[in-house]
C-alpha cells in the first residue's frame, strides 16, 4: 500500500508540474521576450536574454496610447462585470425561488447558450449593433459581452442560490420580508463567493476579447488593449519584442484580479456560503 501511495504521489506531482509548465511557460516566454531584440528572439526564443533591454518596457509605459488602451479596457470590463452580476443574479434568483410555466424551457435555452460559439454570431451581431446605432461606442462592446456571458453566469448563480437553506426565506417571510427585499438584504450578502467567481469570469472574458472590438470599434481613441497590440504590426515587419512586452504589461491586471478573488472563486465553485 505504501509503494502504491508513493507511485500515485509521484505521478500526481509529475502531472501537476507538467500542467504548471504548460500554463506558465508561455507567460515566461512573453515576459522574457520583452527584454530581447527581434534578432535574439529568432535565435534564442526560449532562453534568457544575453543583454537585458529595458527600453522596450520603458517606451510602452511612457506611451500615452498604452494607458488609453488600458483605461478603455478597464472601463469596458468593469461595466460588463457590473451589468452581468446585476442581471444574472436577479434572473437566477427568480429561477431558484419561483416556479412558473416555461421555466424548464428557459433553462434549456440558457444551457444551449453555453455551447453557442461567439464567432458564429459576429455577423448578425454587427448588423444588430449597427441598427441600434451603437457602432464605435463603449455600449457596442459592453452589451454584447454581457449578453453572451449571461448563460454561464445565470447557471452558476442558480446553482448557488438553490443551496441556500429555505429556512432563511421562511423565517424572513414570517417577519414580513418579500422576495425583492430578501434578495438584496439576505441573498446577495451571502453570495460573495459566487459573485467573485462570476465577476472574474466576466472580467477576464471581456478583458481578452479581440474579435468584437475589431468589428465594432473604428476610432483609435476607443481601442482596447487587444487592438492596441496591433500597432506593433506593420506591413513588412512585426516588432515581436514590443508586442510581447505590451502583452505582458496588459495581462497583469487580469492576473492580479484573479489572485485577489481566488479564495472566493474556489468557494463559489465548490459549495454554498451556508449550510442548512
Amino acid at each position: 500500500m505504501k509503494s502504491r501511495s508513493l507511485i500515485f504521489n509521484i505521478v500526481r506531482v509529475t502531472f501537476l508540474l507538467l500542467v504548471t509548465v504548460f500554463v506558465l511557460g508561455p507567460l515566461a516566454i512573453a515576459l522574457l521576450g520583452g527584454f530581447k531584440t527581434n534578432g535574439e528572439l529568432q535565435n534564442n526564443p526560449l532562453g534568457l536574454p544575453f543583454v537585458w533591454h529595458l527600453e522596450y518596457y520603458g517606451s510602452i509605459l511612457q506611451s500615452h496610447s498604452f494607458w488609453r488602451y488600458m483605461g478603455n479596457s478597464l472601463f469596458v470590463s468593469t461595466a460588463t462585470v457590473t451589468l452581468t452580476l446585476v442581471v444574472a443574479a436577479a434572473a437566477a434568483y427568480v429561477f431558484a425561488q419561483l416556479r412558473f410555466f416555461g421555466v424548464r424551457m428557459l433553462e434549456t435555452y440558457l444551457l444551449a447558450g453555453l455551447v453557442f460559439p461567439f464567432a458564429t454570431a459576429i455577423l448578425p451581431l454587427f448588423i444588430k449593433v449597427r441598427d441600434l446605432g451603437l457602432l464605435d461606442s463603449y455600449w457596442g462592446l459592453i452589451l454584447p459581452q454581457t449578453a453572451f456571458g449571461l448563460s454561464l453566469a445565470i447557471m452558476l448563480f442558480k446553482t448557488f442560490f438553490e443551496q441556500l437553506p429555505p429556512e432563511l426565506f421562511e423565517a424572513a417571510y414570517v417577519e414580513g420580508c418579500g422576495y425583492l427585499r430578501f434578495f438584496w438584504q439576505f441573498t446577495l450578502p451571502l453570495s460573495t463567493p459566487i459573485l467573485a467567481t462570476v465577476g472574474v469570469f466576466a472580467f477576464v472574458q471581456s478583458w481578452n476579447n479581440f474579435l468584437l472590438p475589431l468589428v465594432v470599434v473604428d476610432s483609435r481613441s476607443l481601442y482596447t488593449w487587444p487592438l492596441g497590440m496591433m500597432q506593433f504590426r506593420g506591413q513588412y515587419l512585426v516588432e515581436w519584442n514590443r508586442t510581447l512586452a505590451f502583452v505582458t504589461l496588459t495581462i497583469l491586471p487580469a492576473i492580479v484580479f484573479f489572485f485577489a478573488a481566488q479564495k472566493y472563486i474556489v468557494a463559489g465553485l465548490t459549495g454554498g456560503a451556508v449550510k442548512g
